[in-house]
């Protein structure tokens, strides 16, 4: 399966200074900066993106 790319509905107008994240994939979530979308990404195991994803929101 091909990653689905998407990025913050909060990233709004900054310029592009923001990621982008591919999580539809079953065993890893990626993620890549908006500017440089062929510079490479980041693997993330899903349980070790989850929680990253709940520390950030309430922190």
């Amino acid at each position: 399966m091909a990653p689905a790319w998407r990025k913050a509905t909060r990233s709004g107008g900054n310029g592009g200074s923001c990621v982008e994240v591919a999580d539809n994939l079953a065993d890893v979530v990626l993620v890549r900066d908006t500017k440089d979308r062929d510079g490479g990404t980041l693997q993330f195991d899903p349980s070790a993106w989850r929680s990253f994803v709940t520390f950030a929101k309430h922190h």
